[in-house]
């Protein structure tokens, strides 16, 4: 179903990759998961540990506009008529090398009527004692400039207790605020003074949450970090780059009688949802040229 399942591992920490999407499938720290897993021989749910590319979140209507010819992509998820998370997340990636702790996959973006452009893609992981570090490069095989976004999407667990007790720690100053039926973005606000102010650490209770941060607080090397972290004293987060300026948070909230708030879905961004419409922090990638995006996933 999922292809190959790589296993590595490094000091106290153990990961699993399989060939789908490259996909993260298990990442466990002394024994405890740092992620949603999700079953080796079984499609995976939720797009859990996916790579999203050549666009992260989604596209209204599947449709944008590039070189004055409007172009359409599959709607993948048509209750809100958009197009989810790329176009490789279904796909097998294809073993480049691996070690005890590295691995490297690749896949082959071949040009489509919706996405007329090529691109070699690869995912490296490396797994050491400070974590699981991820990096992403794309390359533009064609002639045309592509336009390109790409993130990861694991759903942390910050440890036993439910979602709504832990607390969460996030150093973003905005987020973009999106309609209610297709969340679709509508324009970035402060969070000073809304539900969504974590900057200092606090339990995030019973706020919903399936929006984009932006305006975050990288340190003088360019790392941002996050940390959720249990009543219990475990924890995990995140550490990224400034080539990813905003990060998707989403709470898995899901209807009865579907599992509920199982883990929070962290997502460092090159660029946010529909960015193939606004152009904002959208990379366009000439011939030839690459694009590098890193996170660490880590137990805090």
């Amino acid at each position: 179903m999922n292809g190959q399942e790589f296993r590595l591992a490094a000091g106290d920490y153990t990961a699993s990759i399989v060939q789908r999407s490259g996909a993260l499938r298990q990442l466990t720290f002394r024994g405890r998961d740092l992620v949603v897993p999700f079953p080796s021989g079984e499609p995976i749910p939720d797009y859990r540990g996916i790579i999203a590319a050549p666009w992260p979140n989604r596209i209204a209507d599947g449709s944008y506009r590039h070189d004055s010819a409007v172009l359409h992509l599959p709607l993948n998820e048509p209750a809100r008529r958009t197009a989810l998370h790329g176009l490789v997340f279904d796909q097998l990636w294809t073993l480049h090398s691996g070690s005890a702790d590295t691995l490297s996959l690749g896949y082959e973006l071949a040009a489509s009527a919706g996405y007329p452009f090529r691109l070699s893609l690869q995912v490296d992981y490396r797994l050491d004692g400070d974590g699981l570090h991820t990096t992403v490069t794309a390359r533009n095989l064609g002639e045309r400039t592509a336009p390109y976004g790409v993130c990861p999407h694991p759903y942390l667990l910050a440890g036993p207790a439910p979602l709504d007790d832990w607390t969460l720690e996030l150093p973003a100053e905005s987020f973009m605020e999106v309609t209610a039926d297709r969340l679709l973005p509508l324009g970035t606000r402060a969070v000073a003074g809304h539900e969504f102010d974590f900057r200092t650490p606090r339990t995030i209770g019973a706020t919903e949450i399936d929006h984009a941060f932006t305006d975050i607080a990288f340190d003088d090397d360019g790392t941002a970090r996050m940390v959720v972290r249990d009543p219990s004293g475990t924890g995990v987060g995140m550490s990224w780059d400034r080539n990813s300026p905003w990060l998707q948070v989403h709470t898995a909230d899901k209807p009865t009688p579907l599992p509920n708030r199982l883990g929070l879905a962290v997502e460092p961004m090159t660029c946010p949802p529909d960015a193939f419409n606004s152009g904002q922090d959208l990379a366009r990638l000439e011939a030839g040229s690459v694009h590098e995006a890193h996170w660490t996933i880590f137990a805090a």
